[in-house]
């Protein structure tokens, strides 16, 4: 219980840091972590079905997110060519540009991780990896 208790504390505390960087960028850590994953894809657009999958959120939480982008310019949605009920969401150059000056925020804060030896943080990271995989996770 201690360590699900430290992992869930660490979890919000980084959080409130990651959600206080991404503010001036008009993004949540939601928002931020749809327009990466949008980013990494081949085409830059998924369905909102496979969004709320690969980031296991709900559907209602998707269509909340991409509204808020969508009303910014940072995604777009686009009929799905093989299904009609669907639709797609693509990130925009604007979303993708916001994106990378984000991460590049991101990258360049020095989170309280940092305290960590190289060697603890790559053991930590692999460790969070195989809870993340054996949940069921996507890790991109």
């Amino acid at each position: 219980m201690a360590a699900i208790t430290s992992i869930v504390r660490a979890q919000q505390l980084l959080l409130g840091r990651y959600e206080e960087l991404l503010r001036p960028f008009g993004m949540t850590f939601a928002r931020y972590e749809l327009l990466q994953l949008l980013s990494f894809t081949r085409a830059g657009e998924l369905p909102v079905g496979k969004i709320g999958e690969r980031l296991q959120v709900h559907r209602s939480s998707v269509t909340n997110a991409v509204d808020k982008l969508a009303a910014d310019g940072l995604v777009e949605r686009r009929p799905h060519p093989d299904d009609g009920r669907a639709s797609l969401v693509a990130i925009t150059p604007v979303g993708r540009r916001r994106a990378a000056a984000a991460t590049e925020a991101l990258h360049a804060e020095d989170f309280t991780i940092a305290a960590l030896a190289p060697e603890d943080r790559e053991a930590l990271t692999a460790i969070l990896a195989r809870l993340r995989l054996d949940a069921g996770d996507f890790i991109m």
